[in-house]
């Protein structure tokens, strides 16, 4: 997630990294280029075709508006609906820390080391990686080959979280905690399960393909760029390639930027910041057991992972 600089909302009209600019400038090289060689053509009389009515782009510049906004207005739902779920997770890891005080010491570490292994396990799954959770190895109490089988396990945080409810139901059979205590934690784990549902939810349905939110979206916004000039250029005249320029970054822009918010927990600029997440939760739980806590993860580049 790109980090930027409120203080200075001059530079903005500067900015190029974490932008949309650098991934539409290929496509928006070649919208300018067409308009520039058209002017060329028709101001020196090589060229002289008829042009496309205006009244067509216009309702169609209408309607493709109102459908990349309609896109645009789905996608970042799906983008804050993932920090609301993270956000979730992390008042919900906030709450275990403060009520599984009533639990002994050896049982309490282990189960908050087991939610932070849960909240690194979850964040490999929806990026797909295997990032290293061999920080866990001694400290979660799993014998060494159900750890070594997280690596491939269909659903290793859903595991995890099973391991959490045998440890408080066997708590609760030898009268280490009381029905109350029991229910009140359990609700906790509930909760980090609606939040791993909630998350597989986004990943799993991606906005449909073949309707115009994708393929018929994206190709009428290549198609209205590159035919743009041909309507603007004889009332424009050697203006067309810098108005053409800034409807064709508008909207191209609009595309592509959409692409990005619809997947929010991958690695691209504009995705959430998963590992800067999960080193707070882990910072966090650390702090509360008096342990060394690990290295914040920083912006590189303005960029937060």
């Amino acid at each position: 997630m790109i980090i930027r600089d409120k203080s200075n909302s001059f530079a903005l009209l500067f900015a190029w990294h974490g932008t949309i600019l650098p991934k539409v400038l290929p496509a928006l090289a070649l919208v300018i280029f067409i308009s520039t060689l058209l002017v060329y053509l028709s101001t020196h009389h090589y060229f002289s075709g008829p042009s496309v009515p205006a009244i067509g782009f216009t309702v169609s510049g209408i309607i493709l508006s109102i459908f990349l906004s309609f896109r645009n207005t789905a996608c970042y739902d799906r983008w804050w609906e993932g920090r609301k779920l993270w956000g979730a997770l992390i008042a919900t890891s906030r709450h275990l820390t403060r009520d599984t005080h009533v639990l002994n010491d050896s049982h309490r570490r282990i189960l908050i080391y087991r939610v932070m292994l849960f909240t690194c396990l979850l964040r490999n799954h929806l990026r797909d990686q295997n990032q290293s959770i061999e920080f866990y190895r001694d400290k979660v109490a799993f014998d060494e080959q159900a750890f070594n089988a997280l690596a491939t396990h269909i659903n290793a945080s859903q595991f995890v979280l099973e391991e959490i409810q045998k440890s408080l139901v066997l708590s609760l059979k030898t009268g280490e905690t009381s029905d109350i205590i029991y229910q009140g934690l359990n609700q906790h784990i509930r909760e980090l399960g609606h939040i791993q549902a909630g998350c597989d939810r986004i990943i799993s349905t991606p906005l449909p393909y073949s309707y115009s939110y994708s393929v018929l979206l994206h190709r009428t916004v290549y198609c209205f760029c590159l035919i743009l000039p041909f309507s603007l250029e004889v009332s424009l005249g050697i203006w067309t390639p810098v108005l053409v320029g800034l409807i064709a970054y508008l909207f191209l822009g609009l595309d592509t930027l959409s692409a990005q918010l619809e997947e929010p927990f991958g690695l691209q600029e504009n995705d959430l910041p998963l590992n800067a997440i999960t080193r707070l939760v882990e910072r966090e739980m650390l702090s509360s057991l008096g342990e060394p806590l690990l290295e914040p993860i920083h912006a590189v580049n303005s960029n937060l992972s």
